[in-house]
């Protein structure tokens, strides 16, 4: 109680005072309220579940998904819930001694645990630009070293032998739209007819955020595009849709499932429509790309995100060194 009441006070004075004073007032308040006995006579949870909504409502004005909003409210109510004090007043032992019992009760993985930190950090952060709080309590938690491991891609032959024993002319539109657009397959369900401008092999696609971009198709897949679309009986407008009556939309758990069971058909690791998006990122950078051309193209925001996507092959790091170096 002390210390909230320490807290709201400099808070309170940070407009008139410098770093210097700040801390000369703590000192003067923790000495004078030393032998001092309080008790609680209100609470400040409609306060605290404001502060919550506020945050959540500027991160949607800057573009954030429902999924992201939703994910961002979740992991900042554990947070608080557990650590049982009003947002204002919790302090980076708090923080830390919660990421450490998480960690520890739900067997995270690191980069679970840097993505709670990385969220809390942002809540905390935006407290403290809007003056609620005079400092992150998140500041002195560095972001925790997960360490880069090697994501698997798709084989050339790999992805010749999943077309060549496609038997339904949707599932090889499918698989060649997904590794010619590395589009994200939550793009690419929502997806019309009326979307793909086959002259020019591109079509429009609402990424991340509802942000539209462009993303291109080669010569392969327009061929087998066509001939799906040639093939439907139905009225449906969107591009892809079930095999059987009545036709509706194919969803993500949908192609998930057609392209796990071709996989495990084919005896190939791991077939997921994600990991055409990353395959086409490593060649692309393999063939020397420009990564901020494939940036654009994957529709990321921080180029840091298309790096975790590519993989450069070893092969090509030596014949590079020869070429500018040796």
């Amino acid at each position: 109680m002390k210390e909230n009441l320490i807290k709201d006070i400099e808070l309170q004075m940070q407009r008139v005072l410098n770093n210097k004073q700040l801390k000369q007032l703590n000192h003067v308040l923790v000495h004078a309220f030393q032998n001092v006995d309080m008790t609680v006579t209100s609470t400040n949870e409609e306060k605290e579940a404001d502060y919550i909504a506020l945050f959540l409502a500027a991160k949607k004005i800057e573009g954030r998904s429902e999924k992201s909003l939703k994910y961002y409210e979740s992991t900042i109510l554990k947070m608080t819930e557990k650590v049982g004090k009003d947002a204002r007043y919790i302090t980076t032992e708090d923080i830390r001694e919660y990421l450490s019992n998480y960690q520890l009760n739900h067997k995270s993985s690191k980069v679970t645990i840097d993505n709670i930190r990385r969220i809390l950090s942002s809540f905390f952060s935006w407290l403290e630009d809007e003056d609620y709080i005079l400092k992150s309590p998140v500041r002195r938690i560095h972001k925790v070293k997960t360490g880069q491991s090697i994501k698997e891609t798709y084989s050339d032959e790999e992805l010749e032998i999943m077309r060549d024993s496609c038997t339904k002319i949707r599932d090889l539109a499918i698989i060649d739209m997904l590794a010619s657009t590395g589009m994200r397959v939550g793009e690419m369900v929502l997806l019309n007819r009326d979307d793909v401008n086959f002259e020019e092999r591109e079509c429009m696609v609402f990424g991340k955020g509802d942000k539209e971009r462009i993303v291109y198709f080669d010569a392969r897949t327009k061929l087998h595009l066509e001939k799906y679309l040639d093939s439907r009986t139905d009225n449906n407008s969107a591009l892809f849709t079930s095999l059987s009556a009545p036709h509706e939309r194919l969803g993500i758990a949908g192609i998930e499932a057609r392209l796990r069971k071709l996989g495990g058909e084919l005896g190939i690791y791991k077939v997921h429509p994600h990991k055409f998006r990353r395959t086409l990122a490593t060649k692309a950078i393999d063939k020397g790309m420009p990564i901020e051309q494939l940036q654009k193209l994957l529709g990321h925001q921080r180029i840091d995100t298309t790096l975790q996507y590519a993989m450069v092959k070893q092969s090509n790091v030596k014949m590079a060194h020869r070429r500018y170096i040796g």
